[in-house]
């Protein structure tokens, strides 16, 4: 409690809200994971203390005890602090959404976890010398016993013959590999948010009227389904100002009732994806795009494209660029687990095409200019003067009436005043007999990024991953020939795993460079912080089985679950090795100090590793809005802890006997320089 206090003052002092990621993510098991080791370590100093006086320690005696106690494990949890710490770097450097999400969960942690660390080597010791007055017996519980009890003989067996361990954890690694490439992908998990959007669109000369009697029809045919509360819609609305949205297309938002509330045989939010599908498509005349309120947005604004997967286009013939994207969008049609897909509308927006007729222009002494200024006044309006209310003045425009404009004989019966003869009245003729009126498609949009004109294909992923989606679908896309000075990128939410991906890619090895390096300054040598290092990869292979095993794919949030087990991995090695090397420095055989070594610490690595994954279990098992994005987090370290616990009893002490052998063979080996006489 004393640490969530002190970490409400960082995240007041620093900013940070108190939210789902920030607040949701604390683990008290990572929080008390130091207190653990510092009281174990007490207690058995105590324990050996009494046992040697033969009475019961006074409060000087006691104090003497937990501060030599305390001296002895702040070393490995300076360092191992401070690992965890450089395996939580990675998440401040992520941008956009996944900073946005996981920097605060980040920050919290830290403040968590500095919080824990000062008060394990400040109150806690204090604590234990004060309140642990009677008689302290050096006695496990019966759950550590057992586990000492059937540990023993096969540490003996590890240290003796390494070689059988270390294979069967190699084996267990290349597994996991193999296991994880069968794992679905995708930038962050889907929320359910409990109700539906629906975005029409129609072509793009119908009217505002019209789309609103057609976004009516939807609104009625989709809530005659039992299972929907209610509709509405908006139709030519952006949601914000950087969001054109022309009046042919609405965007529709389906509140569904309880799922207790659903009638019969519609048990999932599949089956009602799919009823209201069949419902919509039964409207003829609009396309339809089915999404979630949130999730719609969210795909726009950070990607600018609703879909899920978004092909772009990039080039200059806009006519090109559309035959190419309809060839595109049949590729993505053919993939499993595509919906909804379609081509950005360029064309179709109804214009009026005048076509001058140079050779009577000329022949009746007129310049194509001054013809095209008589249809400019006509359709646009020409200034005829201004209009003064008080000091706010307005253009007075005269144009042709609306119905006029509308109609083309009308419009070619507009007179043309000929160039002026002297003595004569100025005569006219009409606009038809220089020019030609006709109705035709023109562009719709023109869409730009980075200064070049785009095209999008985008399209949804229903029943499998974006990753394996884009997997299967890229040869496809590539297959399209494209025209000359054309290129095409991936964009929605495969783009930002990709660069979230390229990013830990730089970022994680070289905070696994620092960790080794503090590792090699915790234990003193290159050969035992080798020993923990190699371990540590080993130990994420049940995060691995962990996510095939409950069918979650790979994201952004099981990749933090991942850097999370990591440091968890090395600060239990840490706390083996460091005892491995405090009985070789008094002297002891390598065999006999790594078995003593790993015994002593069985009861802190059993905690350590039990008391995060305990803490994990309510986010793993939660339900509720929002569960979607901790659980992949959390069953990754759920599963990796137990591997990784194993490893550091079993693997740890056999690549130890191996490493620190071959080093103690290399040093023996080394011919010693006698003294010049």
């Amino acid at each position: 409690p004393i640490s969530f206090l002190m970490t409400g003052i960082g995240m007041n002092t620093l900013g940070v809200s108190g939210n789902l990621m920030s607040l949701g993510a604390l683990d008290f098991g990572l929080i008390v994971d130091g207190a653990v080791i510092i009281i174990e370590n007490c207690l058995r100093r105590l324990a050996e203390r009494q046992h040697r006086e033969g009475r019961l320690l006074d409060l000087r005696e006691r104090l003497e005890e937990t501060l030599l106690a305390s001296q002895e494990m702040i070393r490995p949890t300076v360092y191992g602090q401070a690992i965890i710490f450089l395996v939580f770097a990675p998440l401040l450097t992520f941008s956009g959404v996944e900073g946005k999400t996981f920097a605060p969960m980040a920050i919290t942690l830290m403040l968590a976890l500095a919080a824990a660390f000062v008060l394990s080597l400040t109150f806690v010791p204090a604590m234990v010398a004060l309140l642990i007055r009677g008689k302290v017996a050096e006695k496990e519980v019966w759950a550590i016993s057992k586990i000492k009890q059937h540990y023993e003989p096969v540490l003996r067996r590890a240290v003796a013959k390494p070689a059988p361990f270390i294979g069967a954890a190699v084996g267990i690694f290349v597994l996991a590999g193999v296991t994880f490439t069968f794992l679905g992908q995708e930038f962050m998990p889907q929320l359910d948010e409990k109700n539906l959007a629906l975005a029409s669109q129609r072509v793009p000369s119908t009217s505002l009227e019209q789309s609103v009697r057609m976004q009516r029809g939807v609104e009625q045919a989709i809530t005659s389904l039992p299972e929907v509360d209610y509709m509405f819609s908006k139709t030519g609305t952006a949601e914000v100002a950087t969001d054109p949205m022309p009046p042919n297309i609405s965007d529709g938002f389906v509140m569904l009732k309880p799922q207790k509330d659903w009638p019969e045989g519609v048990n999932t939010k599949e089956d009602v994806i799919a009823r209201v599908e069949a419902k919509a498509n039964a409207l003829i005349g609009q396309g339809y795009e089915l999404s979630q309120p949130i999730e719609l947005r969210f795909n726009e604004l950070i990607g600018g494209v609703r879909g899920d997967v978004a092909v772009k286009i990039y080039g200059d013939d806009l006519d090109k660029m559309s035959a190419a994207g309809a060839r595109i969008a049949a590729a993505l049609q053919s993939t499993p687990g595509a919906a909804d897909v379609r081509v950005e509308q360029v064309t179709g927006a109804p214009t009026l095409d005048v076509q001058f007729d140079r050779a009577a222009i000329g022949r009746f002494g007129l310049t194509v200019e001054e013809v095209a200024d008589t249809v400019s006044a006509a359709m646009a309006g020409r200034e005829a003067g201004l209009l003064f209310e008080g000091d706010r003045r307005f253009d007075v425009v005269v144009r042709v009436p609306q119905a006029s404009r509308n109609d083309l004989d009308a419009l070619g019966a507009l007179p043309v005043m000929l160039p002026a003869e002297p003595g004569q009245l100025r005569r006219s003729v009409p606009l038809s007999q220089l020019a030609r009126f006709t109705h035709a498609e023109g562009l719709n949009q023109i869409s730009r990024e980075g200064g070049k004109r785009r095209v999008v294909v985008q399209a949804n992923v229903r029943g499998r991953d974006v990753g394996s989606f884009v997997t299967e679908a890229r040869p496809k896309v590539e297959a399209v020939a494209l025209p000359p000075g054309t290129w095409i990128e991936w964009g929605g939410q495969f783009q930002n795993l990709q660069a979230a991906s390229q990013r830990l890619a730089i970022v994680v090895p070289i905070c696994f460079a620092a960790v080794f390096a503090l590792l090699y300054l915790a234990l003193g040598g290159f050969a035992p912080a080798l020993a923990v290092f190699i371990a540590v990869p080993l130990g994420l292979s049940g995060g691995v089985f962990a996510l095939a095993l409950s069918g979650i794919n790979f994201s952004v949030s099981a990749a933090v679950g991942f850097i999370v087990l990591a440091g968890v991995a090395v600060l239990n090695g840490l706390v083996v090795m460091s005892s491995i090397r405090q009985r070789l420095a008094d002297g002891m055989a390598l065999g006999q100090a790594i078995i003593e070594g790993a015994m002593e610490k069985v009861r802190p690595v059993v905690m350590t590793g039990l008391v995060p994954a305990i803490g994990f279990i309510p986010m793993a098992v939660a339900s509720g809005t929002g569960a979607e994005v901790q659980k992949p987090l959390a069953m990754v370290v759920i599963g990796g802890l137990i591997t990784a616990t194993a490893l550091t009893l079993l693997v740890l002490p056999a690549i130890t006997q191996v490493v620190l052998g071959l080093a103690g063979r290399g040093a023996k080996a080394k011919p010693r320089l006698a003294p010049a006489e």
